[in-house]
């Protein structure tokens, strides 16, 4: 595989680098449940908590993924699969770290890329802070606990979707030619791993045109039909600084800006029967000088998780609307600056033996840009990811191996 004018490594298998929220709708709209794991230990149960262990104990959050990504090529490239490395443009930022980052594109031979069907991908970047890997019992069954950072966000899809994938080669129920790996960076920031992958497919040689795309993401064990679209905004209020003594000489930034985010907080901003209702969240609030000052300026961050569609334009539709509200309170205090967003994400979830639902949180779902086939699913609850108590069963991976490959199985058949 080359990529028109882009830096690129190719390695071949002997080269290698170095309160309470809302809860999900929809749930267990199929009528057949994920296969539970046997009593008997599958055969690639050692591989599997071997590789998984491996990603967990490098810590890798996003912006600093260049070890884990290393790690990686090495492991794929030691079993056949012939690996690219896909270099994002450097950062500018002085503060951010400097080691390279890269997405590790693999398939399993020949050197030069066939055109796969199936792209299986997840994303090898976590949130900080970094928690060592555990495990609550030596000896390993299906109730084993695995914990630290990433074990369920996302580096349980990660290793579960490589055994999948080396299962179905080794019983020659895939060819080579059939599926391809993607493990991307920056998905918990700004999805800038995918986005680079999305936009640089094109220049490949030959082109890249997958037929379906199976995303990794903490779902329960659930294929999920949909999930919510994203916007945020960064909110700015010029008030008119004064004595606290005396309020009425001045405007009070801290004041506009609070009563406008408790107006916005309680008004819908877009609701759907799949998807619920628009959820905003106050991230950071910034405000004033000094107790005895009357603040000049106030500024917020705010996220939010969009429950209306279009995909394209949902995220704006509901900033438009923020924005409406918030001068409702004052027509001239507020500035706003809000950034990149989308609308409600649909996935196919329309597969024999899965149980379904649909979810609040953000994906690379929407990052990638074609006209393919979309599944979303993965091991472990999105309840406990980025949480200090982050953790999965070990039986719940073993799952997800089956159903990963049922997946591909079932996107390469359709």
């Amino acid at each position: 595989m080359k990529l028109s004018s882009l830096p690129v490594f190719l390695l071949g298998s002997s080269q290698a680098l170095g309160f309470e929220f809302q809860k999900p709708l929809g749930v267990a709209q199929a009528s057949a449940s994920a296969a539970s794991p046997s009593d008997t230990p599958p055969s690639y149960r050692d591989e599997l908590v071997s590789l998984h262990k491996s990603l967990v104990e490098i810590s890798s959050a996003s912006g600093d993924e260049n070890e884990v990504g290393n790690f990686l090529v090495d492991y794929l490239t030691a079993r056949g699969f012939v690996v690219q490395l896909e270099f994002l443009p450097p950062s500018t930022n002085e503060s951010e770290p400097t080691k390279p980052r890269f997405n590790v594109v693999a398939w399993p031979g020949p050197d030069t890329h066939p055109s796969p069907k199936v792209l299986v991908t997840s994303h090898i970047d976590t949130v900080p802070p970094f928690i060592p890997y555990s495990q609550n019992d030596t000896s390993l069954d299906a109730d084993t606990v695995i914990a630290g950072r990433g074990t369920v966000d996302a580096k349980a899809s990660v290793a579960a979707q490589i055994v999948a994938v080396q299962s179905l080669l080794n019983s020659s129920s895939i060819q080579d030619d059939d599926v391809m790996l993607l493990y991307v960076v920056g998905e918990e920031t700004q999805g800038d791993g995918m986005r680079f992958f999305s936009d640089t497919k094109g220049k490949m040689d030959p082109p890249l045109d997958i037929k379906a795309a199976i995303f990794g993401e903490p779902t329960e064990g659930r294929l999920v039909c949909g999930h919510k679209g994203i916007f945020g905004c960064d909110i700015t209020v010029t008030g008119r600084a004064g004595h606290s003594g005396y309020p009425s000489l001045g405007k009070s930034a801290n004041e506009v800006l609070m009563r406008g985010l408790v107006r916005a907080l309680d008004t819908d901003l877009g609701s759907s029967e799949e998807f619920g209702n628009t959820t905003v969240n106050v991230g950071i609030l910034v405000g004033g000088v000094a107790a005895n000052v009357i603040p000049e300026k106030a500024t917020a961050r705010i996220a939010g998780r969009v429950a209306i569609g279009p995909e394209s334009d949902g995220g704006a539709i509901v900033a438009e609307r923020l924005k409406e509200v918030l001068r409702s309170v004052d027509e001239t205090a507020f500035g706003f600056d809000c950034k990149y967003g989308y609308g409600v994400v649909k996935c196919d979830c329309d597969v024999e033996g899965f149980d379904t639902t649909t979810v609040n949180y953000g994906t690379d779902v929407h990052n990638l840009e074609g006209n393919h086939t979309r599944y979303l699913y993965g091991p472990g609850s999105i309840f406990v990811a980025h949480g200090p108590d982050e953790a999965i069963k070990l039986g719940d991976m073993e799952t997800a191996v089956e159903d990963f490959k049922k997946l591909i199985l079932h996107a390469l058949e359709s």
